[in-house]
């Protein structure tokens, strides 16, 4: 017999080191703008670097490129003397709003460049950063040029205040400039200068506009002089690049800085779509962002459900970023899953549910992960087996009262209550996320309630109750042990183990607590350690393994017994932001479309399930359901359950490339939803609060 123990929550740390460079100055200065809990960066090995014998073939583009792909792209904004020039040392242009609209809608609907034009350059290529040199260098000293076949546009607002009145896409002076040096302004030297990197989203907005023009304005409380400062600091940094990069032929690109001549009102009243953040302050929800649309999906994929009668599971209630609709219960008791809650006793327990018919009550329970089990007699208590019971009560009570009020426990630990208001009372059990703290109060209920052993109440919470959990090691063994006390129905054997323990599956004593990731009623993502279980697969109704880079470890009659033609294994792909993928986007998502017309699941796998096969999964997402990569980009990472999904940058780029493929399948004009720059930046900022951690 076991009872539960509390203890420290197990650490969460990541195992990134933090992103190197100045602070990005986004979204996490909102207020509500915090990380979903327990998630955590993994460490993604990066493989060998490709030597000249192992070079992939370049990923191809989303049409034939030209015999100039090479060269400066045009735009409205170039070139430059077809404005208005307000100064000619440094030399700075005005435009009016309808120009920046027309040329930003021409940008969005240029395609970009092949992924071997803009690469390593891209991962960021410092000369005294020797380990990213050699990886990246040592095969053609040219690719650390700075590519000629961009020509993007930034927009930087005047004040480093982009909380009110944002354009979309809009940065400050800081993210781009060393401003130190009044007189002598520079781009920042924002590559790596030590260390390995593939994911240095942090850097791309300080690289993009160095190959932008550059457009300043200021909110309707600016001063003109004050956005005229700013050109004329952007214009000479501009300059100061320019003879840098030109190898002293005065070959480099020229860019331009320009001065918006219209106001933000004006911008509001007439070109919406192009306000992110107007100027009380509030999102307009026309420009797509980050850190809401994860938080609508991961409300979407978590929505309370009722996992056995009267007893509900999902996301603490929050009408900001789930508003209720008129199909939410009214629930009557609340119970929040938390790190730091201690487990309710019975007196506590007896008073709600003596007044959880007048009101809405609310209690906590520690969170899964933060307790551990313990040996103890069979007259002790035990929080975990008191809570069940006292659930199950207020869910389903008797129409009678208990025939006594005075003793607390009948003879075989019950709880005993007089039940004034006999109604059922619909319990909420919540945490946060809707999964992540709340699986082992969830997972010992149903076991308590349905009566079935915990590998039972694991497949039949996930496939019957269609609901994602994430549990932890230690979740595993309370339940395990604990099960003789929650199922009592089951049979025991003579040595007093239950039949439903010593017959559980080989499966169950293999996982570490964590199921795959449901992305699609028919897709799943997931790590090595989930394709090696085979078992756990087939009765999750997984059918069919892509593998991307990393094959299984199965005996021969497993690979038998599953059919060869239900393995992709996807070869020579290592994590290393130099091997493509988009060569294998259509040969992986043909396999992926068999398996759904089969009716049947897939699991596509690397080794940790956050960046190749994460990148396949985006792919389908796109495709399937019509998303932009930025909205397919946060669906899958709702989804992936625990951990952070992180495509290294080449990947990302490659995506962005797969959304003018499907919009060219779809029979749409391509136009990007969000630049380059902008997806960047918004990736570094949602993924830095778990990156200092």
């Amino acid at each position: 017999m076991s009872t539960v123990v509390l203890h420290q929550p197990v650490s969460r740390t990541a195992l990134t080191p933090p992103p190197h460079g100045p602070a990005l100055s986004l979204d996490t200065a909102r207020p509500g703008s915090v990380p979903i809990p327990n998630k955590h960066l993994p460490y993604c090995p990066p493989g060998p670097a490709p030597g000249p014998s192992q070079q992939t073939p370049a990923t191809p583009p989303a049409s034939p490129p030209s015999k100039n792909a090479s060269l400066q792209t045009l735009s409205l904004l170039h070139p430059a003397e077809n404005h208005t020039k307000v100064s000619d040392t440094p030399p700075i242009y005005s435009i009016n709003a309808v120009t920046l609209v027309a040329a930003t809608n021409e940008l969005a609907s240029e395609q970009f460049p092949d992924p071997k034009h803009v690469f390593p350059w891209l991962h960021g290529l410092h000369a005294e950063n020797q380990v990213q040199l050699a990886f990246f260098i040592a095969r053609r000293r040219a690719l650390r040029n700075t590519p000629k076949c961009f020509r993007a546009i930034t927009i930087v607002k005047v004040g480093g205040d982009i909380t009110r009145s944002r354009l979309k896409g809009a940065i400050t002076a800081d993210e781009i400039l060393d401003l130190d040096d009044a007189r002598d302004v520079t781009f920042l030297d924002i590559d790596p200068r030590d260390g390995f990197s593939v994911r240095n989203f942090q850097i791309q907005a300080t690289k993009m506009a160095m190959v932008s023009d550059i457009v300043v304005y200021g909110d309707d409380t600016a001063e003109e002089d004050e956005v005229n400062e700013l050109a004329e600091k952007i214009a000479i940094a501009q300059g100061t690049w320019r003879v840098k990069n030109s190898n002293g032929n005065g070959d480099a690109p020229i860019y331009n800085t320009f001065v918006l001549s219209s106001s933000f009102e004006e911008i509001e009243n007439n070109h919406p779509d192009m306000v992110a953040i107007d100027s009380q302050g509030q999102a307009t929800g026309r420009v797509m962002d980050f850190f809401q649309w994860e938080r609508r999906e991961m409300c979407n994929m978590s929505k309370a459900s009722e996992i056995a009668n009267n007893v509900w599971l999902g996301p603490t209630p929050d009408s900001l970023l789930c508003p209720p609709s008129d199909d939410d219960p009214a629930f009557d008791i609340f119970i929040e899953a938390s790190d730091l809650a201690q487990a309710p006793d019975i007196h506590t327990l007896k008073r709600v549910g003596e007044l959880s018919h007048s009101a809405p009550q609310h209690l906590e329970f520690p969170s899964s992960g933060s307790i551990v089990p313990q040996t103890h007699g069979k007259s002790a208590s035990d929080p975990l087996e008191l809570m069940c019971q006292w659930m199950q009560k207020m869910a389903n009570p008797r129409t009678t009262p208990e025939s006594s009020d005075d003793e607390e426990n009948d003879s075989d630990g019950d709880i005993q209550m007089k039940m004034l208001h006999p109604q059922a009372r619909k319990i909420l059990i919540h945490c946060t996320d809707g999964y992540t703290e709340s699986t082992l109060l969830a997972l010992a209920y149903f076991m308590y309630a349905e009566q079935i052993p915990v590998h039972e109440a694991w497949l039949r919470l996930h496939c019957e109750k269609g609901r994602n959990f994430f549990a932890y090691p230690s979740d595993v063994a309370i339940l395990a042990s604990l099960q003789p006390r929650l199922v009592p129905t089951l049979p025991l054997t003579s040595r007093g183990r239950s039949h439903a323990a010593r017959d559980e599956p080989t499966w169950l004593s293999r996982i570490d607590g964590s199921l795959p990731s449901r992305i699609l009623p028919y897709m799943y993502l997931g790590n090595l350690g989930h394709a090696n279980n085979p078992e756990l697969l087939k009765a999750m109704g997984i059918k069919r393994i892509l593998s991307v880079g990393e094959p299984v470890n199965w005996t021969k009659g497993q690979i038998d017994s599953w059919g060869a033609k239900n393995l992709l294994f996807v070869d020579r792909v290592q994590d290393n932001g130099v091997d493509p993928l988009t060569k294998d986007f259509e040969r992986c998502l043909d396999f992926i479309g068999k398996g759904k017309l089969d009716a049947s699941a897939t699991l596509v796998h690397c080794r940790v399930g956050v960046s190749r096969s994460a990148t396949i999964c985006i792919a389908e997402v796109m495709a399937s359901l019509g998303l932009s990569f930025p909205r397919a980009y946060c669906f899958v990472r709702a989804r992936r359950l625990n951990v952070i999904i992180q495509p290294h940058l080449r990947f990302a780029y490659e995506l962005l490339k797969w959304d003018e493929v499907c919009q060219q399948k779809r029979g749409e004009r391509v136009k990007r939803e969000l630049e380059w720059a902008t997806i960047a930046r918004e990736i570094a900022a949602m993924n830095r609060p778990y990156a200092a951690r």
